[in-house]
């Protein structure tokens, strides 16, 4: 079996961090251990017991760990600001690697906008989403078919999905983090023209 404490997750998971799990386990590959749900970035100030949900996350994350490996390959998530992308490496400080292929969906960038963008040595692939889902523009980035995928279970089809990933050609234009934050646009309420 593999549990999450024999990879680069259990630090994460004895933080509290991994939250809204559609999947926390085994996938289809051995040794391979897959997360769909969101990794708390920033805690709320807590009151005795009481468990208060994050100020913000990377939600909508996809990512596998590798048993005995100490980085995540591939990560993909989706940040309501751009700014939280500091607050990604620092959460994920040590687990990130240089040769990892990493995409961040962001809301308030331009909807044409695709860059890549490096904090420390770690790069991040930046894209817009806006009313998407990680997992819908993660296909079409990858080329998956959902027709490929829909006999498999939902660890079968994370495999399937991020090791297609793993193999996308980001040749985005690099842009620093600080010329990224400054062309940002404002943070949309995501309540909104929601009914009440």
């Amino acid at each position: 079996m593999t549990f999450i404490d024999n990879t680069v997750f259990g630090r994460l998971d004895r933080e509290g961090r991994l939250l809204n799990a559609v999947l926390k386990g085994e996938t289809t590959k051995p040794g391979r251990f897959g997360f769909r749900g969101d990794i708390a970035l920033k805690f709320q100030t807590q009151l005795a017991d009481e468990k208060r949900p994050p100020d913000y996350s990377l939600e909508q994350v996809l990512t596998i760990a590798n048993v005995g490996e100490t980085t995540i390959p591939v990560l993909a998530g989706y940040l309501h600001s751009f700014a939280y992308l500091a607050d990604v490496a620092k959460v994920l400080d040590g687990a990130l690697s240089q040769k990892g292929s990493y995409f961040i969906f962001c809301n308030n960038i331009d909807l044409l906008a695709k860059y890549r963008t490096k904090i420390g040595d770690i790069t991040f692939n930046v894209l817009p989403c806006d009313e998407s889902t990680v997992w819908k523009e993660m296909m079409d980035l990858a080329g998956v078919d959902k027709n490929d995928i829909k006999k498999l279970d939902t660890g079968g089809k994370l495999d399937y999905l991020l090791d297609a990933a793993k193999n996308v050609d980001a040749g985005y234009a690099e842009i620093s983090y600080a010329e990224a934050l400054a062309k940002m646009k404002p943070v949309k309420n995501r309540n909104e023209n929601r009914p009440v």
